[in-house]
């Protein structure tokens, strides 16, 4: 791939590669298609006319991906939103973990098959083939609203203006259909 990215991102103090275009505040939130826990493809367009907040981990299954994933299901009650968590985790992965965890309020998809989205939205980290830690809201217009590319792959994400943003969109999108 030709965007290839170098230092936005850090596995145990060392400096990754990642591969496909930085997605800004602004731009067009571009398509994937990832699989459900069913093993069924799940696109953008699948939520199309909805606010989306896009939680990227490298894998459910390490402390701080847990925790990322836990904070996102225990907000999503509260967001007039749509809230994926994306991973290269198998979809089966995937639903053993949304199982033990209690995680209802999040849609888990997986990126394992050939890394669309990580592609997509700049986040495959080439050394590892695994997902960067990023979070992206997404507008009922498509348009990004937030994006956050984290610096450490074992650092948060910045959960509470990632919430903002994701109110201000919906507040935005029942503001333009009074």
């Amino acid at each position: 791939m030709s965007d290839e990215r170098v230092g936005v991102t850090t596995f145990r103090d060392r400096p990754m590669t990642l591969l496909g275009p930085e997605i800004r505040v602004g731009d067009k939130a571009p398509e994937f298609t990832v699989l459900g826990n069913d093993m069924s493809p799940v696109t953008l367009a699948d939520t199309a006319g909805a606010v989306r907040v896009i939680s990227v981990v490298p894998s459910l299954e390490t402390p701080v991906c847990d925790q990322q994933t836990r904070r996102f299901n225990a907000a999503a009650g509260e967001l007039a939103a749509t809230v994926l968590t994306v991973s290269v985790d198998l979809p089966f992965t995937q639903a053993r973990w949304c199982g033990a965890a209690g995680a209802d309020a999040v849609r888990t998809v997986s990126d394992y098959r050939d890394l669309s989205f990580g592609q997509a939205y700049g986040v495959v980290i080439k050394e590892l083939r695994l997902l960067a830690r990023a979070v992206f809201v997404v507008d009922a217009t498509d348009t990004v609203v937030y994006a956050e590319y984290v610096p450490a792959v074992e650092q948060h994400p910045d959960y509470d203006a990632a919430l903002a943003a994701a109110r201000r969109a919906a507040d935005g999108q029942l503001d333009r259909s009074a």
